[in-house]
C-alpha cells in the first residue's frame, strides 16, 4: 500500500537514558497526575487541615511517587531481559502506568516468566523498603504520609500485576504454562488473553456488582478508577488474543506459497515479447533493470490497449508500473521475518526470486494480509472488515 507518511509526532517528553535504555514520559501521564491531585488533594486536606494548599502539593507528590514506582517496575523488566540478550527499545511511562518495548528476540517459557515477574518483584522490594523506614524511623507528618502511600502503592502494584491474565505480568505465567504444555506460544497467548477477560469480569463483580447487590453506595472516584482499569485490561486482553491468533497463522505466510507465477523480462523488451511470454495475462510479468533486479510490473490492461501493429516497437516500460525499491524477496522467506521486511516497504506488490535471482513469482500484499487474518479479500485488496 503506497501512502504519504504523516510527519512522526513525539509521543512524549524524553527523560534521558537509564542503563542505555531511553525513558519517555508520555503526555497522557499528566492526565493521571491531574486526576490524582483532584481526587486525593481534598481527602488529604480533610484529614490534615493544617496542610492547607500543601495538601494538593502532597497529592502531586503522590503522583510522582507512583511514576517512580512504575519506572522501577519497567526497569526491572528491561534489566532482566538484558541478561538474556533481549534488546530494549524504550520505556514509556503513560496514563496506564507504563510499558517496556522490546526489539526482536527469541523467548522461552521460563525466561518469559522471569522477565515478567521481575517487575512486580521490584515493587514488593520497594514496599518492603518503605515498611522498614516506617518501622525504624519517626518521620515528619508529610514524609510519613508519602512513605505510607509509597509503601501501599507498591504493594498494590505488585499484587495487581501478578494476577494471572494478560496484559498483566501474571498473564505470562498462564501463557508460559500453556506454551510449555502445547509447544505453541500462540496458544499460550490466546489462553492468557482469555484469562485476562475472566479477570475483568471477576474484578467488575467484586468491586462494583457485589457492593451494589449488598445495597452499598460505591465512591464515585473509586467507581471511575475501577471502570477505567477494567476497560484498559479488557482492551489489553483482547489485543493479546488477537496477537496470539495472528501468531498462530504465521506458518501460513510464505513467499513461495502465497505468490502467483511470474516471469522476469528485461526493461529493454517490447510488448511483443510480453505477449509471447504471457499471452493471456498470466503468468505475471516482472520488469528487471540492467542489474537484473526487479523494478516494475507489467499492467495487462495496458498491454491489451496497445495496437498489434505497435507491439514490436512499444517498450515494456510504457505498459508497466514501478515497484518500490527493494520490493523483492527470496522464495524461502516466510513467517515473521517476511512480514517484518514487507512492513518496511510502501508498495503492495513484491517480486519473488530464487537463489540465482531469477524471478519466479509475484507476491501481493492482499494475499499476505488474507493469510495473516484468515479473512477473505475484498475487491479493494484488503481483508474483509479492514479499512484502508
Amino acid at each position: 500500500m503506497t501512502e504519504t507518511k504523516a510527519p512522526s509526532r513525539r509521543e512524549g517528553i524524553p527523560l534521558g537514558r537509564i542503563a542505555g535504555i531511553p525513558v519517555i514520559l508520555a503526555y497522557s501521564w499528566f492526565v493521571i497526575a491531574a486526576f490524582t491531585v483532584v481526587a486525593f488533594g481534598p481527602a488529604l486536606l480533610a484529614r490534615n487541615p493544617a496542610l492547607g494548599f500543601a495538601a494538593y502539593v502532597v497529592a502531586f507528590a503522590y503522583a510522582v511517587l507512583l511514576l517512580i514506582s512504575v519506572l522501577v517496575h519497567e526497569l526491572a523488566h528491561a534489566l532482566t531481559a538484558k541478561i538474556y540478550g533481549w534488546p530494549t527499545q524504550k520505556i514509556v511511562l503513560n496514563l496506564w502506568g507504563g510499558h517496556t518495548q522490546f526489539e526482536n528476540f527469541t523467548a522461552t517459557p521460563g525466561r518469559s516468566v522471569l522477565v515478567a515477574l521481575a517487575g512486580p518483584a521490584a515493587n514488593f522490594v520497594l514496599a518492603g523498603a518503605a515498611w522498614l523506614v516506617l518501622s525504624m524511623t519517626s518521620l515528619p507528618s508529610v514524609a510519613d504520609i508519602l512513605t505510607n502511600i509509597f509503601m501501599v502503592a507498591n504493594l498494590l502494584i505488585g499484587i495487581f500485576n501478578v494476577l494471572p491474565g494478560l496484559p498483566l505480568d501474571g498473564g505470562r505465567l498462564v501463557e508460559s504454562a500453556v506454551w510449555k504444555a502445547t509447544g505453541s506460544q500462540a496458544k499460550g497467548t490466546i489462553a492468557a488473553g482469555w484469562a485476562g477477560r475472566v479477570l475483568v469480569v471477576a474484578l467488575g463483580y467484586w468491586f462494583i456488582v457485589r457492593p451494589l447487590l449488598a445495597g452499598e453506595q460505591p465512591d464515585f472516584s473509586f467507581l471511575m478508577i475501577t471502570i477505567l482499569v477494567a476497560g484498559f485490561l479488557w482492551m489489553g486482553a483482547s489485543a493479546s488474543i488477537q496477537q496470539g491468533t495472528l501468531r498462530s497463522r504465521l506458518h501460513l505466510v510464505s513467499a513461495v506459497a502465497l505468490s502467483e507465477p511470474a516471469v522476469g523480462i528485461p526493461a529493454s523488451a517490447t510488448v511483443a515479447e510480453i505477449l509471447r511470454l504471457s499471452p493471456s495475462g498470466t503468468p505475471a510479468v516482472v520488469v528487471c533493470g540492467p542489474d537484473g533486479r526487479p523494478q516494475g510490473v507489467v499492467d495487462p490492461s495496458a498491454v491489451s490497449a496497445v495496437p498489434p501493429a505497435a507491439a514490436g516497437t512499444t517498450p515494456v516500460t510504457a505498459v508497466s508500473y514501478a515497484l518500490v525499491p527493494g520490493a523483492y524477496v527470496p522464495e524461502w522467506s516466510k513467517g515473521q521475518e517476511l512480514i517484518q521486511y514487507l512492513a518496511q516497504l510502501e508498495g503492495r506488490e513484491y517480486a519473488v526470486v530464487d537463489h540465482r535471482g531469477t524471478v519466479t513469482g509475484l507476491l501481493r500484499q492482499n494475499a499476505v494480509l488474507a493469510a495473516i487474518t484468515g479473512k477473505g479479500v475484498r475487491p479493494n485488496g484488503y481483508p474483509q472488515g479492514q479499512n484502508r
